[in-house]
């Protein structure tokens, strides 16, 4: 039914999304096939399950429903209910997350919800009552409750099937074995903790709803979490970005590139998002302001969500950033990350690479030089899950404790994954942080980074710790790429470093006179000192050369589906004005758009069309986009973004331009463009030329001649002797 709505919807020239897709085109012969190749490679990595797998979480799902609702049937009789309400009381199971989303593989923990009635409650009834049902059952072990969490949450194994249970307490006396949680009705007088765990099933459901494809959105799907997970970015709690936040970004890729398969979704995801200009918002659909009044993410009244770095906000009503936990740190990683698949899929295009190519390991201990060190102890299994658990949840905290103690000159990564030394005795695990100064700031003699008073902070916010016990423990240790322990590599084997290549400059941050001064965090909170860095310490060229390429490149402004057009970049002197007029001459369907500041390029009207997605709206007004070409009159038209100011010029006939001025800096980065001739628009004269809206950077209030202005508009019957010769239209 779905599906036939979504054909629909495409029949009749409508769209799934805030904005018109980039290209309807559909696939070549070389794309089928190489989604086919894909699709092999994925069944080789093991994505999928078995079918006797998928039939014992059905039957596991099917248990765990009965359960609950004996559950709340029992509590109704607890509570003094007549029979015929004992009766009548009810719960019930929903699943989201990967499950939902069908794109889960072997061995993956299912999110369910469990739904009940009013007179439930969470903290007696769900925590305890449900507690203790499930403790005292064979089939359940590794029992685990987080009433504490910010969604709270009853982690278990059912028959070896790992589950994550929260609770919602509907204002409900019984519920129905059809709710339908979809509707905004279903979060009146319920509490916050009900609405954030009814959240996750309403966003995955209206996921899907809003994909031109499930098919193909599922195993695109399952391609990036690979590819996230093998390249070390997959993990909201460390500042990367988890399930939803990825199923988010390929689900937007659907909707621009609607009849595209797998093997063309994949490349265009890293294009679209290695140019994305954040912190632009990734949306599925328009921000719902609801009538319940409950709070939505909106930058232009809640202070806090413009300090986000990478918004993508959920589709379902309370609409909410999702990834708020992304730092400056974790932003510049998985930025690289992108070009780099940009990269790799550019050479699959060119059948210079197979799809393992993209699926690499992140080579995390070759990279930096300088790395934090966390361990964690505990006297058994399950103090180390709690004490591990409440500490990862912190390291996010360290992650930006140190980037706002630098000024964001020393930039962190942290790895997503826990480390186990197997040869050693006790309850422990460790955590890695990899360290580099930021890249491209000066570097002074004998300048270094102090950070112990940092790990002392850190120190006390994990010592807060309401449920510590004897025995937990942290260390926090610096450490040089050459003391990182065996067994973080696989098979406790170090790989071998290939030697420097002549000629390659060092990575910033690691040249002479880089200094880290580290603490040791105990619960005495001793703290010592590092040395002097290693400055000549070889490191794995072959990786650190690739990132240096990849940071120098300049990106690249593709043509996608369209006909091969001569393209080419104007640029003012000195990046101020130039000194006289450029010509600038625009074949049908082609534009001038700006690339970056200063710089003004020829490119295809829909290549405009992607920079309009991508660019969003700059002057950090978050609203619905719109962009259409609007071609205002035969000669040629604008692209228009969020808020309506224009992105590109673009010609329908030949025009002849000449680019007078670019201003930079303070400004607004307005291109000023000269028309000789009135008549070299060739289908009419130029009655009308006004500057459209003009904004300002992002983050600034605009001046009052930053104001909305009428869009250009030309007329065939203005009298000839009235023309003027000469007019300007300003670019953003």
């Amino acid at each position: 039914m779905a599906a036939a709505g979504r054909a629909g919807m495409a029949a009749n020239g409508q769209h799934l999304g805030v904005t018109e897709p980039i290209s309807i085109a559909g696939p070549t012969e070389m794309d089928c096939i190489k989604t086919r190749e894909l699709e092999k490679f994925l069944v080789s990595a093991g994505l999928y399950e078995s079918q006797e797998e998928a039939v014992r979480r059905e039957e596991v799902l099917g248990r765990l429903d009965q359960i609950v609702k004996s559950w709340v049937k029992q509590i109704s009789r607890n509570k003094g209910f007549n029979e015929q309400l004992v009766q009548e009381a009810n719960a019930k199971i929903f699943t989201f997350g990967s499950y939902r989303l069908g794109v889960h593989g072997p061995g993956a923990d299912i999110d369910t919800l469990c739904v009940g009635p009013h007179y439930a409650t969470r903290e007696e009834d769900f925590f305890i009552e449900l507690h203790s049902i499930l403790a005292e059952r064979e089939e359940v072990t590794e029992l685990h409750p987080v009433p504490d969490a910010h969604v709270p949450v009853m982690k278990f194994k059912f028959n070896g099937i790992s589950i994550d249970l929260l609770y919602a307490r509907l204002s409900l006396w019984a519920i129905p074995d059809d709710l339908d949680i979809s509707q905004e009705s279903i979060l009146r007088n319920v509490d916050e903790q009900s609405v954030r765990s009814l959240n996750g099933c309403r966003v995955t459901d209206q996921i899907l709803r809003l994909v031109p494809n499930i098919q193909h959105f599922r195993t695109t799907l399952r391609c990036l979490k690979l590819w996230a997970k093998r390249r070390g970015v997959y993990s909201n709690v460390t500042g990367f970005l988890g399930g939803v936040n990825w199923a988010l970004l390929v689900a937007r890729i659907c909707q621009l590139y609607p009849n595209a398969v797998p093997s063309m979704l994949v490349s265009r995801f890293f294009r679209v998002y290695t140019q994305w200009r954040w912190p632009n918002p990734v949306m599925l659909c328009a921000i719902d302001e609801g009538t319940l009044g409950l709070p939505v993410w909106d930058p232009r009244k809640n202070p806090r969500d413009r300090t986000h770095q990478m918004p993508i906000i959920t589709p379902a009503y309370p609409c909410m950033n999702s990834s708020y936990n992304v730092s400056n740190s974790t932003l510049r990683v998985m930025t690289e990350e992108f070009q780099r698949g940009n990269d790799v899929c550019e050479s699959l295009e060119m059948i210079k690479a197979d799809w393992s190519a993209l699926f690499e390991p992140y080579p995390f201990f070759e990279v930096y030089k300088n790395y934090l060190q966390i361990d964690i102890t505990a006297n058994d299994d399950d103090d180390l899950r709690r004490w591990k658990g409440w500490v990862e949840s912190r390291l996010r905290q360290l992650t930006l404790k140190i980037e706002r103690h630098t000024y964001g000159l020393l930039q962190c990564h942290p790895h997503p994954n826990e480390f186990v030394d197997t040869s050693r005795t006790g309850h422990h695990c460790a955590f890695f942080m990899g360290l580099q100064r930021k890249q491209g700031t000066p570097q002074q003699e004998g300048q270094q980074f102090d950070i112990r008073v940092t790990v002392d902070e850190f120190r006390h916010s994990v010592n807060m710790y309401m449920n510590w016990k004897p025995g937990m423990d942290l260390y926090v240790t610096h450490v040089r790429r050459r003391q990182i322990p065996a067994y973080v590599f696989p098979n406790c084997i170090r790989p071998a470093r290939p030697p420097r290549p002549a000629g390659l400059a060092s990575r910033p941050g690691s040249g002479p006179g880089s200094r880290i001064q580290s603490a040791q965090l105990q619960k005495t909170g001793s703290n010592t000192s590092a040395g002097e860095d290693d400055l000549d310490d070889r490191m794995s060229e072959a990786h650190e050369g690739e990132t240096l390429r990849l940071a120098k490149r300049r990106q690249e402004n593709l043509v996608d589906e369209v006909k091969p057009l001569k393209r080419g970049s104007v640029r003012a002197d000195n990046g101020s004005s130039a000194e006289r007029p450029r010509p600038v001459h625009l074949e049908p369907d082609q534009c001038l758009a700006p690339v970056t500041s200063g710089i003004m390029q020829i490119a295809s009207a829909e290549e405009a069309a992607f920079q309009a997605v991508t660019s969003g709206p700059e002057h950090g007004v978050y609203g619905q986009a719109d962009d259409e070409l609007d071609v205002v009159e035969e000669g040629f038209g604008v692209i228009n973004g969020v808020g309506g100011f224009a992105k590109a010029v673009v010609a329908s006939e030949p025009l002849d331009l000449e680019l007078e001025e670019i201003s930079r800096g303070d400004s607004t980065g307005a291109v000023s463009l000269s028309i000789p001739q009135a008549s070299s628009l060739q289908n009419g004269n130029l009655d009308e030329l006004e500057s459209t809206l003009r904004v300002g950077p992002m983050g600034t209030k605009p001046s009052p001649e930053l104001q909305r202005k009428p869009l250009i508009r030309l007329s065939k019957t203005l009298n000839p002797a009235t023309r003027p010769n000469t007019g300007t239209l300003d670019v953003f």
